[in-house]
């Protein structure tokens, strides 16, 4: 039967997010959860359960749940840690809803936090301290750029364009970005670019170069999630689940050949999965803002494609006559997106769903969509051809 509508969003709460050499991971989940608190005008004795999502255990809050409950003094009540690489904000926000669609509680909270400049790495962790020391072993050279520098290129080669027009128009998905990222106080990276700048930018891994990279910051967000009858009580502008829907690789596109590589697979099966939930016939047509997984700007292109949103191969098509921009057909990134976030990997899933609740209420500003209807938060974890897709549809109201 799905979760249509039997979860609203009722309070949210974000950080700034950026190189926060001053606070720790308890620190921003305190912050985030009073303005998250004061937005949903409860009591946190009011909070029946509650998820953390956090992925690095060695520079974070550990293994366990036991820092959010004890940070935030919670009622004795229970408390889950979860991981789900990059899509760990996600995962915390599932299952929230699961528990207040299936009637376990009335209101519950998700927190995602990530501490990761203080490892003074530039870059991501180390995968072998995530997957244990073996990884070593079997992807010695593995890293996130590399991999999604692979999906870039077969992209290019499948759809027939040349390198210099795929590097442009990736390029063209981060400018887009960057001019969203200045009109938000909460971004780590404020600052217009322009094509001809990323392009000529240092490369990190071929053709992805330094623009087409998303950064790595600190941060912290939270929602507080309740059934409608509740939700009645306390607002008229809650933000209602439509669909949630999560695709994890079974392995076939590492271990077969029929993969194309050239798209996400859990993504597109995932989205499908969605769109039928929350009864979405047409995407391109009835979604009105978008926050994507934009780790690299190849992820965000092949996703308008995995997403229905753009036919296969035409996604330059759209990147260069606007449809993504701010004032374009459907919005995406209208806060920056994790280009101008960076990563801080617990905490990105509940970050893009805090932009378009805001985005929903009408309350983003000089960078408010106008009449966004429905929106679509997309976080993705792992690496091709490994991953984890979660896709979220909320809309206002219930129907």
């Amino acid at each position: 039967m799905g979760i249509k509508d039997k979860v609203a969003i009722i309070g949210m709460g974000c950080t700034n997010f950026g190189e926060l050499w001053d606070k720790g991971s308890e620190d921003l989940m305190v912050e985030a959860f009073g303005e998250a608190l004061n937005d949903a005008g409860i009591e946190k004795n009011d909070i029946e359960a509650a998820w953390l999502g956090t992925c690095f255990d060695e520079v974070n809050v550990g293994k366990s749940a036991l820092p959010l409950s004890m940070t935030l003094h919670l009622p004795y009540i229970p408390v889950t840690r979860v991981e789900n690489f990059c899509a760990t904000g996600s995962e915390a926000l599932r299952g929230a809803c699961y528990a207040v669609a299936s009637g376990a509680c009335d209101i519950a909270l998700a927190m995602g936090v990530e501490k990761l400049k203080d490892t003074g790495y530039g870059g991501l962790p180390d995968f072998g301290g995530v997957m244990g020391s073996r990884n070593r072993m079997i992807f010695p050279n593995l890293t996130a750029p590399g991999g999604f520098a692979m999906l870039a290129t077969r992209y290019f080669a499948k759809y027939g364009i040349t390198p210099e027009e795929g590097k442009r128009a990736m390029a063209m998905v981060s400018v887009k970005s960057h001019a969203n990222g200045v009109k938000n106080p909460k971004a780590h990276l404020r600052r217009e670019v322009t094509v001809d700048q990323v392009l000529a930018a240092p490369m990190i891994a071929w053709p992805l170069g330094l623009f087409d990279c998303c950064g790595v910051s600190d941060g912290a967000a939270a929602a507080i999630v309740c059934s409608p009858e509740i939700a009645k009580q306390f607002r008229e502008d809650a933000v209602y689940i439509k669909s949630l829907q999560i695709g994890t690789s079974s392995g076939e596109e590492l271990c077969y050949n029929n993969w194309d590589g050239a798209h996400f697979e859990t993504v597109t099966r995932a989205a499908k999965r969605a769109y039928k939930e929350a009864g979405v016939e047409n995407p391109r047509k009835e979604i009105g803002a978008m926050e994507l997984h934009d780790c690299f700007s190849i992820t965000e292109l092949a996703t308008y494609e995995d997403l229905g949103i753009s036919p296969r191969g035409k996604a330059k098509e759209d990147i260069e006559a606007g449809f993504f921009n701010l004032d374009g057909e459907i919005p995406c990134q209208p806060d920056g997106g994790l280009k101008c976030f960076g990563h801080p990997i617990g905490a990105s899933g509940l970050r893009m769903m805090y932009e378009i609740y805001k985005q929903l209420q009408g309350k983003c500003g000089e960078r408010q969509i106008a009449d966004p209807r429905l929106g679509i938060t997309h976080n993705l974890g792992g690496f091709p051809p490994m991953n984890i897709a979660s896709l979220f549809i909320t809309g206002l109201g219930k129907g």
